[in-house]
């Protein structure tokens, strides 16, 4: 099945918008005295985290302004503040202006990635980032 423009966007801003509600429970939890829910299945299993864990607390991190604990914590999760900050606005502007930049722009980075120049390099680096989450202990 392939992925269309419109399939493309209601993706995404489903995810982000799981994202912000992830978020504002987290917060809301947080403010309450609560312990924060880990909803790393990967985690939970086998006791091992995985590349993305901590990138909740990373955002967290990010959105009260402590830009190197976000790092320390885990670097994705500058990528995925990027992406949830990101692509909403650039979907509702395709939106608005009935252009297609967005999905042209996915295909393009998709294709970059697939190459092994590009995609061995990023995979080494997450590789690089899981090994440094299992020696934090996250």
């Amino acid at each position: 099945m392939a992925l269309n423009s419109n399939k493309l966007y209601i993706l995404l801003l489903v995810a982000c918008m799981a994202g912000y509600i992830w978020l504002y429970y987290d917060i809301n939890s947080y403010q309450s005295g609560e312990e924060s829910f880990n909803a790393c299945l990967i985690k939970h299993v086998t006791n091992i985290p995985c590349p993305s864990c901590g990138s909740t607390r990373s955002v967290m991190s990010l959105i009260k302004g402590n830009f190197k604990n976000a790092l320390l914590i885990n670097p994705l999760g500058y990528v995925i503040a990027l992406i949830m900050v990101l692509c909403p606005v650039w979907i509702l502007i395709d939106i608005i202006i009935k252009k297609k930049t967005f999905f042209t722009f996915y295909q393009k980075t998709e294709l970059y990635l697939r190459k092994p120049q590009f995609a061995i390099p990023l995979i080494t680096l997450v590789i690089i980032n899981w090994i440094w989450n299992i020696i934090k202990g996250l």
